[in-house]
């Protein structure tokens, strides 16, 4: 077959470090599970009653993705940028309407993450009824840690926190998840072929808030890892 010829070079693939192995993980895709724990849900004022509802969810571009410990800019367009420290989880097989019994198979491991947020835009197109991905789908604006190679292992309890210049914003427990990661993988699969290199940010605890240029932000989920970011000035024009 001839070479493909592009007009220009394609971007790299996004990639995350793997804790003990030399290989870089692709990532495919990542998706995010919107208000999955209660407090946090009534701290946006949307409240979930899970016996009549159904998860949703939102997607982050790739490109999106930056390195635990980076320092990014101040994104333009929002003066209420939020932090939202979650547990990430790590699709490595390929899956369609996996029952949740079964969803335990697809899981290669786990991550640490924060789900930066432009919250003035989001709020403002919710309230709308339109998209959120000038609030959610920032440049620079999901960060994670290695992943932890943990192949078949359900997390279905440890503490999940995050501190900003040391001071704890968040801190709650992954068993407060309201759909936890079985049902997560279930559900999604219903909607998408799962594919290796998917990440699920699987949704943040309460605590939620603003963050400005020269803040460090320093998450952790136990058994799993940490997660940090600086906030850096905003772009000049």
């Amino acid at each position: 077959m001839p070479e493909t010829r592009y007009l220009w070079n394609p971007p790299p693939v996004p990639s995350l470090p793997v804790r003990g192995r030399d290989e870089r993980l692709p990532v495919n895709r990542i998706f995010c599970v919107g208000r999955n724990y209660h407090a946090h849900a009534v701290e946006m004022g949307r409240p979930v009653d899970k016996s009549v509802e159904r998860a949703f969810y939102f997607t982050k571009s790739p490109q999106t993705l930056v390195a635990s410990g980076s320092t990014v800019p101040y994104p333009s367009e929002t003066k209420d940028y939020h932090y939202e420290m979650e547990l990430v989880l790590v699709v490595g097989r390929p899956g369609f309407r996996v029952s949740a019994e079964r969803a335990h198979e697809l899981i290669y491991g786990y991550a640490c993450g924060l789900d930066m947020t432009r919250r003035d835009l989001q709020l403002a197109a919710r309230d709308k009824g339109r998209p959120w991905d000038l609030g959610k789908d920032i440049e620079q604006g999901s960060v994670c840690s290695e992943v932890v190679p943990l192949e078949g292992v359900v997390i279905e309890r440890g503490e999940i926190a995050l501190e900003v210049n040391g001071q704890v914003r968040q801190r709650s427990d992954v068993s407060k998840l309201i759909w936890n990661i079985r049902e997560i993988l279930a559900d999604l699969s219903l909607h998408y072929h799962l594919q290796p290199g998917d990440l699920i940010y699987t949704g943040t605890p309460e605590g939620v808030g603003a963050v400005v240029p020269g803040d460090v932000l320093a998450g952790r989920v136990e058994g799993v890892g940490t997660v940090a970011l600086t906030v850096g000035p905003a772009e000049a024009g």
